[in-house]
């Protein structure tokens, strides 16, 4: 099965567990744009706190979209370069604007992002 897939279905899993466990479950997410969030995430390059808000945001939308939170640290784990960030990127239809998110990655994480 195609990575992506893999991501989507895990994706959707999650979207369904969230449903059945209800409301009571769900969890607050707090988000902090400091440099220490900034190096916690194992991010090694230069710390902008725009870039880092924007992609963040990314995450933080499809945590919006699937209210899992796991899916949100996930996303934003090892700078913003796991398959859940490429999930949230084809989930959020923002693959049009992937140069543009790479180039954010490479600033933030300080090498190609693989993304």
């Amino acid at each position: 099965m195609h990575q992506s897939t893999q991501v989507l279905l895990l994706v959707s899993w999650c979207l369904m567990s969230n449903i059945l466990a209800g409301p009571t479950s769900r969890a607050l997410l707090g988000h902090s744009f400091n440099k220490r969030s900034f190096f916690n995430l194992e991010c090694k390059g230069v710390y902008d706190k725009s870039i880092f808000a924007k992609l963040d945001r990314i995450c933080e939308d499809c945590y919006n979209l699937f209210r899992e939170p796991q899916l949100h640290s996930q996303c934003r784990k090892n700078c913003f370069t796991t398959d859940y960030f490429k999930g949230c990127l084809e989930v959020l239809l923002l693959e049009d604007e992937m140069e543009k998110i790479q180039t954010w990655i490479k600033q933030l994480h300080g090498a190609e992002s693989g993304v």
